[in-house]
């Protein structure tokens, strides 16, 4: 059945909500006005007050920067309920010792447990914050859903990075060049962190919290 105006929407704010984003944040990291999300846009003028629909394109280019398909959006925009996924958890300060991770930067090993994902996906594994650096928004006990595949990351995207030495940050890219990545905590009691390419063993986004 196909979408209707109301879970069109309701879906992009719930995709917004779980990148830890509001309606305008969730349009600015897909390139788009600020404001095309908001609710004034979603209805035209009274008294007609005709329903307003985001274009195909806007829609597209916020399903690629958050690395959803077009079916996972329809899950997550719809009424029904998903049985929960369960996927490996990982306490953080058990994330910088050996065994946990493979040379790809895939979960092995015994000591995962698992935690349930509300939106089913394949792929992912979640991490178990411990420390103040990304807090607000991240808190000691939250759950981060992070992408298991390799993929290009950007300015303002949320990562984990795991070094050659055994560290595991878990940080926002400020910058992105040749040489490596620059990482900004939320917190500001944490100073940025420069992280060359050879010093990273591997880097993956950070797609959802579960707090």
């Amino acid at each position: 059945m196909p979408l209707t105006h109301v879970q069109i929407w309701r879906g992009l704010d719930r995709l917004a909500q779980a990148e830890g984003l509001t309606a305008s944040g969730l349009a600015r990291r897909a390139g788009l006005d600020p404001t095309a999300f908001n609710p004034s846009k979603r209805l035209g003028p009274p008294p007609e007050a005709r329903p307003r629909w985001p274009s195909t394109e806007s829609l597209t280019r916020v399903l690629a920067v958050c690395g959803l398909s077009l079916g996972q959006f329809a899950r997550l925009a719809e009424d029904a309920e998903e049985p929960p996924t369960a996927v490996p958890l990982l306490g953080l300060a058990q994330a910088g010792q050996d065994g946990f991770f493979d040379e790809a930067g895939l979960p092995t090993g015994e000591g995962w447990l698992e935690t349930d994902l509300p939106q089913p996906r394949d792929g992912l594994y979640s991490l178990e914050v411990s420390g103040e650096s990304m807090a607000p928004l991240y808190r000691p006990g939250d759950k981060l859903i992070v992408d298991a595949e390799p993929r290009p990351v950007r300015r303002g995207d949320r990562v984990v990075v795991r070094t050659h030495s055994g560290e595991t940050l878990v940080k926002e890219v400020e910058r992105t060049d040749a040489s490596g990545l620059t990482l900004l905590s939320i917190n500001p009691d944490y100073p940025p962190r420069q992280v060359a390419r050879a010093d990273m063993a591997w880097v993956r986004r950070i797609l959802w919290v579960s707090q």
